[in-house]
């Protein structure tokens, strides 16, 4: 099949999975395709894509090396006909893809839509987001509550569950007992939906009953503000070495208010490390008490 995938180009954990999608897909025979506008979208100041407001992204991205063709737009606009080549299936990755997708030439493939959040945030034209999940094109969500929302609040119970994978050759850990110094991970980030500074403030109180308490964080940007001294932060590590770093952990911790999936929490999971979650999104129904 010819298959394109139009996304922007960023390190998001949604653009890790269309990565690994683009690999997988490729592997198998399939003529895959990346359309991106360049970066620095509209949204970018607060947005999930975003890396902290006046920052610049950083040069590399999951969408390096694939093998695949990637072509970049000369700047951020919608996607239009002459862009895209014919292809079989034509994928939006996020809200504002959508409206470009759906106004493409029907030689351009099999319009779908892969919903990877409900992105109605504050930050966002929200209209506009909306209207996008009742646009008719087939939808493929990553989460069954990203299905059950398709379906109340939308009214389309003919989405597609296609839940992220963990790939246990990078994400694994024999078993082991409790650290001799109690350990919590977290991921740090400027995205205001991770809420990082809250997940800190609560590990803050139970170090007053846990004063031994360490804290390991990772992410792609050095905090703005100093840290506390018992977090030690690890920036950019290399996805190779993301699996000792879980695997330090006696407990990771999680305090979005709204996820769609948790890839964190999920490879943390896998490398035997038990999540503490707020109830949201995919940690939702995959935490179990």
């Amino acid at each position: 099949m010819n298959i394109t995938f139009v996304l922007p180009i960023n390190r998001s954990g949604g653009t890790r999975v269309l990565a690994a999608y683009t690999r997988l897909l490729s592997a198998r025979g399939h003529r895959v395709v990346l359309i991106s506008p360049s970066a620095g979208q509209p949204w970018s100041i607060r947005s999930l894509f975003l890396w902290g407001k006046g920052r610049k992204p950083l040069a590399s991205s999951p969408l390096d090396g694939l093998g695949a063709e990637h072509r970049v737009l000369d700047r951020w606009r919608p996607v239009r006909d002459s862009d895209v080549p014919d292809a079989d299936v034509v994928i939006a990755t996020w809200w504002e893809t959508a409206e470009w997708v759906s106004k493409l030439n029907q030689s351009k493939g099999q319009k779908v839509y892969f919903i990877q959040g409900h992105e109605i945030y504050s930050w966002l034209p929200q209209e506009r987001t909306r209207a996008t999940y009742r646009l008719p094109i087939r939808k493929i969500v990553i989460s069954r509550w990203l299905q059950e929302i398709m379906r109340v609040e939308y009214g389309d119970s003919s989405v597609e569950l296609v839940p992220n994978g963990v790939d246990h050759s990078m994400f694994d850990a024999p078993a082991r007992g409790k650290q001799l110094r109690p350990t919590v991970g977290i991921l740090h980030s400027t995205t205001p939906l991770k809420r990082f500074d809250l997940a800190v403030s609560v590990l803050q109180v139970v170090r007053r009953s846990v004063p031994d308490l360490q804290v390991l964080a990772f992410g792609l940007e050095a905090p703005v503000s100093p840290l506390p001294d018992f977090v030690h932060f690890t920036r950019d590590p290399p996805q190779h070495d993301l699996r000792e770093l879980y695997a330090k952990c006696d407990v990771w911790l999680t305090a979005s208010s709204s996820e769609g999936f948790n890839l964190p929490a999920m490879e943390a999971m896998a490398c035997r490390t038990p999540v503490i979650a707020t109830r949201t999104g995919w940690p939702a129904e995959a935490v179990v008490d």
